[in-house]
């Protein structure tokens, strides 16, 4: 195959214009012109070309205008206006007296003025409170009250049988236990689930600052013989094993 005399110059000038070097610098580009005063002697004019950027342009913004005023008009007249006051069902029902006004970190404030202290959870059952402490629960005479552990080997919240004595005994039973694990909430063992079921009591497990909102509305709306709640102190912690 012959090459042309011009094929050499025009690989030259093609190699040129697609190098790095020209891309990474600007182009100065000789445009021949009429005479303008910036021109150089011989009359050309020197320009720079700068590299395409395809970098988007930052507009200023400017804040919207306030309204001039957050008067809509006169108050309407109508006979026929919505009074959404009427509409809360429980607006004069009163809340029962163990209803929880405060979690503390050792402790409950209940709506009849009883405070429970010194580390102590609260059992809620049938409008009656106690003081409830499911960490000294031992299942037999003999053996020694466990030692403040709540959680197992699993990560499972678990305790023995005999801490819920009171539910045994109560006539009639709740149909709902609002569980409450103190900070955090965490499953429930099996066993202690499968418990409670066999008293024909369902489980809510929650961490103990939602389950005492829910208890004070559940309580109010359906009645304390209905629902009921065990407690544990929002700073309880699991002790380190």
């Amino acid at each position: 195959m012959t090459t042309t005399p011009a094929s050499g110059p025009v690989r030259c000038l093609v190699r040129s214009a697609f190098s790095t070097h020209c891309i990474q610098r600007p182009l100065r580009v000789h445009l021949q012109c009429q005479r303008h005063p910036n021109s150089t002697p011989s009359g050309i004019l020197v320009q720079d070309v700068r590299p395409f950027s395809s970098l988007p342009r930052r507009f200023a913004t400017s804040p919207s205008n306030p309204p001039l005023s957050v008067n809509r008009g006169p108050a309407s007249q109508e006979d026929t206006q919505t009074d959404f006051s009427v509409m809360d069902v429980l607006g004069n029902t009163p809340p029962p007296t163990t209803a929880i006004d405060a979690c503390l970190s050792d402790g409950f404030h209940l709506d009849n003025g009883l405070k429970i202290g010194e580390g102590s959870g609260c059992l809620l059952v049938g409008g009656e409170a106690f003081a409830w402490r499911p960490w000294e629960a031992a299942s037999a005479p003999n053996q020694t009250p466990r030692t403040g552990k709540m959680v197992n080997t699993k990560g499972q919240w678990e305790v023995d049988a005999v801490a819920w004595g009171v539910l045994d005994v109560v006539w009639p039973k709740p149909d709902l236990l609002i569980l409450g694990l103190g900070p955090t909430t965490m499953p429930i063992s099996p066993e202690t689930r499968r418990y409670i079921n066999g008293l024909g009591i369902r489980v809510d497990v929650q961490d103990t600052r939602n389950a005492a909102a829910q208890f004070n509305l559940l309580a109010t709306e359906r009645g304390t013989e209905a629902v009921a709640a065990a407690l544990v102190p929002m700073g309880w912690r699991e002790p380190r094993r």
